[in-house]
């Protein structure tokens, strides 16, 4: 997959990566599938989901190989806008209470789905000892900023005044991969001042849209997320160019006082992702205004890394370590 809207792809482009890394992902472009830039929604959508989403849907529970296993699932629909639902899946941890995180999938604003979110979503339940739900939020570009925003909030409000049926003990925090993270950084934001979530654990999280970072700059052409790919993303999310001065749509560009009101924050960066400037300066933010945030980054590492924990050693280490950074905010909003 390549940036072909910034030049030719450079030949050694997977060289850096880490060597297990390297061989899924080369396993994964040697499917021949095109950069998610040069297709319609429809077919990203199509692909995205044959790769990635599996069959879960039908029976989360059933033998999925490597999927980490949890003691429960449920799938339901609160009250969404307009009288439709918005669909939740509950994962339940094997000890209970616990905490709870939302967890909001990737996908650009634009792709995914609870199943091909259910192996992330998996792994936070078992390592975090935590109740995840995973939330189905509205699509663009059929619903645009600040929709996703939106159902995010509704999901949050929804899980603070629920959490207790599903074995929640009433610290509740949010968590997102790419896309996912901005919205679990953007339902941090928006939440009533003394309300903040008690953790935002974001999984190389989207939180600006400047496109001449130094990462950008250096991973222009991928691999599995790409410049022009990201371009895409946001033109399909916002409705026009003051949707992106909105700190709901990028957090970084929230104002001081309202980042320091925010939530303690976990972000998990790749060297290796486009988008590796934009957790790292959102850290830093933060660490500014006095908030607790933790930058875990790691050398020789994509876009959408964690999701190969079960065949990357470095992926299934940096899952532990988010999931004890995690766990230690979790505790510590329970004191």
């Amino acid at each position: 997959m390549t940036d072909s809207a910034d030049g030719d792809a450079r030949p050694d482009r997977l060289a850096d990566l880490d060597p297990e890394l390297r061989e899924v992902v080369a396993e994964v472009e040697a499917l021949g599938v095109p950069p998610w830039h040069a297709l319609s929604v429809e077919s990203a959508r199509r692909i995205e989901d044959e790769l990635f989403g599996g069959d879960g849907g039908a029976d989360p529970n059933r033998d999925r190989g490597s999927v980490e296993p949890v003691a429960s699932t449920l799938d339901l629909g609160i009250d969404g806008p307009d009288g439709d639902a918005l669909p939740l899946r509950v994962y339940r941890p094997s000890e209970t209470p616990a905490p709870t995180l939302v967890f909001f999938h990737g996908g650009g604003w634009c792709l995914g789905t609870l199943d091909s979110a259910d192996d992330l979503a998996r792994r936070l339940c078992r390592r975090v000892g935590a109740v995840v739900v995973s939330v189905d939020y509205r699509l663009a570009p059929e619903h645009q900023f600040p929709a996703a925003v939106d159902d995010a909030v509704r999901a949050l409000r929804w899980t603070r005044e629920h959490d207790a049926r599903f074995g929640g003990n009433g610290v509740v925090g949010v968590a997102g991969s790419s896309a996912g993270g901005n919205l679990a950084a953007a339902a941090s934001l928006a939440t009533p001042d003394g309300e903040a979530p008690a953790v935002q654990t974001l999984l190389y999280p989207i939180v600006g849209s400047d496109f001449g970072t130094d990462s950008y700059e250096a991973n222009a052409d991928g691999p599995l997320l790409t410049r022009a790919d990201m371009r895409r993303f946001w033109r399909e999310y916002l409705r026009s160019d003051v949707d992106a001065a909105n700190p709901h749509a990028a957090p970084l560009r929230a104002r001081d006082p309202d980042l320091a009101a925010t939530a303690p924050a976990v972000v998990v960066t790749g060297e290796r992702d486009p988008l590796r400037d934009d957790g790292a300066a959102y850290v830093d933010r933060l660490s500014d205004v006095g908030v607790d945030a933790e930058h875990l980054d790691y050398e020789g590492m994509c876009h959408g890394f964690l999701s190969f924990a079960d065949e990357v050693a470095v992926a299934d280490a940096a899952f532990d370590d988010l999931a004890a950074a995690t766990q230690e905010r979790l505790a510590a909003a329970g004191d």
